[in-house]
């Protein structure tokens, strides 16, 4: 998703990045360009250094992140950022701290439709899980399965732990 500079759009465009160059494509969020197949008429082109790269997702129906093998833990999907935000600190916390992890975000029929960079940021001096409840910033460039899996990681593994008793929806975002 990016949105050319200074036209601040909030939700952005999906686009493809070709080189130096994004295209716009035609569908209005990644989750709908996932459902469509993954392909889209595309549309008008611009120099990489003239947009600003956001979050891949902006709101999706969940975030899942594992952190063992077998069970993983909800966050707060409108806690995502792009992955260039700075995270603000909630009131009254002196540090923050950040785990990198990857990510599938989910496309259609529950298959993984592409992998991206996740950042949880936590906030130590909060008590549980308000810790980390503020930011997860996401993205900014989406790979598909074609153009390879990240390794270190039985995706599919994961996707049917996060799928067992549910529906995994488009923009559904796995964590490692």
């Amino acid at each position: 998703m990016f949105s050319p500079r200074g036209e601040e759009l909030e939700r952005g465009w999906p686009g493809r990045i070709d080189g130096d160059r994004v295209i716009q494509l035609a569908a209005q969020t990644l989750q709908s360009f996932f459902t469509g197949g993954g392909h889209a008429r595309e549309h008008a082109e611009y120099r990489l250094a003239d947009v600003v790269l956001l979050a891949p997702v902006l709101r999706p129906p969940s975030v899942r992140i594992f952190d063992g093998e077998d069970d993983f833990r909800f966050a707060n999907p409108a806690a995502i950022v792009a992955a260039d935000a700075e995270a603000v600190s909630p009131p009254g916390v002196s540090r923050l701290e950040s785990v990198a992890r990857l990510a599938a975000i989910i496309g259609a029929e529950e298959a993984i439709g592409g992998f991206t960079e996740l950042v949880e940021w936590t906030a130590p001096d909060l008590p549980g899980e308000k810790s980390r409840d503020f930011a997860l910033a996401l993205g900014p460039v989406v790979t598909t399965p074609d153009e390879g899996v990240p390794g270190g990681v039985d995706w599919e593994r994961l996707v049917g732990l996060a799928a067992a008793n549910t529906v995994l929806l488009p923009g559904d975002v796995i964590a490692r």
